[in-house]
């Protein structure tokens, strides 16, 4: 009877270890059908001329339709080769759509700038990579609409300059502002980003991954042949490792950005905070006014997990006197995939700038 029993089990043992393995292989098998790659595989690249003139953000696919350059079409790539003699072939293999930027002298996505015209009110939106549209065209960032907006409203004439500097943050952010005051702004504005505080040492030596929920910076293909997944590498098993690590390191993200304006980066803020008084006493004394509009993270906006990060940076503004805007209340309601310029660029999109600068008209004309 022990022996039947033995033999039972075996054969149960047997039947579902058979069941296992063929659902791996249909797992596996699908995966291959489907072409899956991990997303810590889906390279974006950056490609930049060595003065900093011209630069293209590229991307691996264009599931919008949005991206107009192709990197795999040989006149367009010709038309770039200039910038990357060496290595833009490699790019246009993985990441051949591709968006143009084009830079002034002190390398802002915008024309050079002068004295300011006669009769014309100037704003200058200073920020870092959320401003300077990273994988937006030029014509559809903030900045730009916001332009058009303003003269649209009949209330005079008004010029927009775009001072975004991509990987930027404090005390950079301040220098431009330095560098951008002697251009008699009426109306500065700061695109503040959570990620532009600054950093204790001892806060920053935390940050040791590489994903900011903006832009996975691992996945920029800066060199030559980028990583990919061989003809015996399991997919499933790299389905699971890739979930894995992603939930690893958004955890790790979440407590970093959460604790950026609380105690464990107190000194960091502390001298944010001197930073963003110090630019409003300048401007105003300069004639102009300066308005901090706050840019969420796009995460999860329904159930946003950095309210609180955006109530300290607002009750600073109150204490401090500088008037504010909150962009969370007018991304929310919306798919947040929906706004990210790709599914492994977290950045805002053409339709998040075009929502950011309608709501920022009425506050850039009380600023006034």
């Amino acid at each position: 009877m022990s022996g039947a029993r033995a033999r039972a089990a075996a054969g149960s043992a047997g039947l579902f270890a058979g069941s296992l393995l063929l659902a791996f292989l249909a797992g596996e098998g699908a995966l291959r059908l489907a072409g899956y790659e991990p997303t810590r595989l889906r390279n974006t690249a950056r490609v930049v001329d060595s003065s900093w003139r011209a630069l293209l953000d590229c991307y691996p696919t264009n599931p919008r339709g949005y991206f107009d350059i192709d990197l795999r079409d040989e006149r367009t790539r010709e038309r770039y080769r200039w910038m990357a003699p060496v290595r833009l072939d490699a790019v246009a293999r993985r990441a051949p759509w591709a968006v143009e930027f084009r830079y002034n002298a002190l390398r802002f996505r915008d024309a050079p700038l002068g004295p300011k015209p006669p009769g014309v009110r100037r704003v200058m939106v200073l920020g870092d990579s959320f401003t300077e549209g990273q994988g937006v065209k030029e014509p559809d960032t903030y900045p730009r609409r916001l332009e058009s907006l303003l003269n649209a409203s009949g209330s005079g004439r008004w010029e927009v300059r775009n001072c975004g500097r991509r990987a930027t943050d404090f005390p950079e952010l301040y220098a431009a502002f330095e560098q951008i005051l002697p251009y008699q702004p009426d109306v500065v504005v700061y695109g503040m980003v959570l990620n532009d505080a600054d950093r204790s040492a001892e806060f920053q030596a935390r940050q040791t991954y590489v994903n900011d929920l903006i832009l996975d910076r691992g996945r920029i293909l800066e060199g030559g042949a980028s990583p990919g997944l061989g003809p015996l590498d399991s997919r499933l098993f790299a389905l699971v490792a890739d979930r894995v690590d992603r939930y690893r390191t958004s955890r790790a993200t979440l407590r970093w950005y959460r604790e950026m304006y609380g105690e464990p980066n107190h000194a960091g803020w502390e001298r944010t905070e001197g930073y963003l008084r110090d630019m409003n006493q300048r401007t105003r004394a300069s004639g102009g006014r300066l308005l901090i509009a706050t840019w969420p993270l796009l995460v999860s906006l329904d159930r946003y997990p950095f309210a609180e990060a955006h109530e300290t940076i607002a009750r600073f503004c109150l204490t401090a006197g500088i008037p504010q805007y909150d962009l969370l209340p007018v991304l929310r309601g919306r798919p947040t995939e929906s706004l990210w310029v790709h599914p492994v660029d977290m950045h805002p999109n053409e339709i998040a700038h075009r929502l950011a600068a309608e709501s920022l008209v009425g506050p850039v004309l009380a600023a006034r």
